[in-house]
């Protein structure tokens, strides 16, 4: 629930950096317009009030889907606007402490061999720049911008969506991404994958962290 309510105070805060506050101005003046149309009997008065009615509505739609895919209770796919499912799925998979005392592993992201950070506090799964250019992946354009939380600080960014990031026995598809370009060359999977295994922990006596997915599948390998 913190990182919900974490995630909505984000993307209101970052509406003033992205294009749909231009178009929610351009609906609230011309509301008012044709509210004024109205009281003077203006032609096209009402089309005018409702169809900026109709617009601030979309603009709080696309605010409740982008952040509905938060959180896997809520998730929304919608693939007609580039919105795919998010699944996990695969076996149970083992991630050895690195040295740096954190958990480092190979991936492939959309086929492209990366290394990320597991960091369970960070709300979404991050990409840098360089990473997404590899792999193809575009931010969505239309949505918001938002800003993520990591063991860093927080940093800003822009959403995407993935085919496929394949490591040990897990295979995710359709998840949301951000693409932080002051990430460096870091990534990190973040609470969006985590929670939608069925657990993740750390076992202290092996220094692994343990992740199972639901509905285990075949082992996946990676070369």
């Amino acid at each position: 629930m913190d990182n919900l309510i974490a995630n909505v105070t984000g993307a209101f805060a970052a509406i003033p950096r992205s294009d749909l506050l231009m178009v929610a101005l351009i609906a609230v003046m011309a509301g008012i317009l044709g509210s004024l149309m109205v009281k003077r009997g203006v032609l096209f008065g009402k089309f005018v009030r409702g169809a900026s009615t109709l617009v601030l509505v979309g603009i709080l739609v696309t605010v409740i889907v982008q952040l509905s895919r938060f959180d896997p209770r809520i998730d929304v796919a919608v693939p007609q606007l580039g919105l795919p499912e998010q699944v996990v799925e695969g076996g149970v998979t083992r991630i050895p402490l690195s040295r740096d005392g954190h958990f480092w592993l190979r991936a492939e992201l959309n086929g492209v061999p990366a290394n990320f950070l597991v960091d369970t506090g960070a709300t979404l799964t991050a990409i840098s720049q360089k990473t997404a250019d590899r792999a193809g992946v575009e931010p969505r354009t239309g949505g918001l911008p938002i800003t993520i939380g990591t063991a860093n600080g927080p940093v800003e960014a822009r959403l995407g969506s993935i085919e496929e990031l394949r490591f040990g026995n897990v295979a995710a598809r359709g998840l949301d991404v951000v693409i932080a370009p002051t990430l460096g060359e870091t990534n990190v999977i973040g609470m969006n994958l985590l929670s939608r295994l069925a657990s993740y922990r750390v076992d202290n006596q092996t220094n692994e962290m343990i992740l199972e997915p639901n509905n285990p599948q075949e082992p996946l390998e990676i070369e």
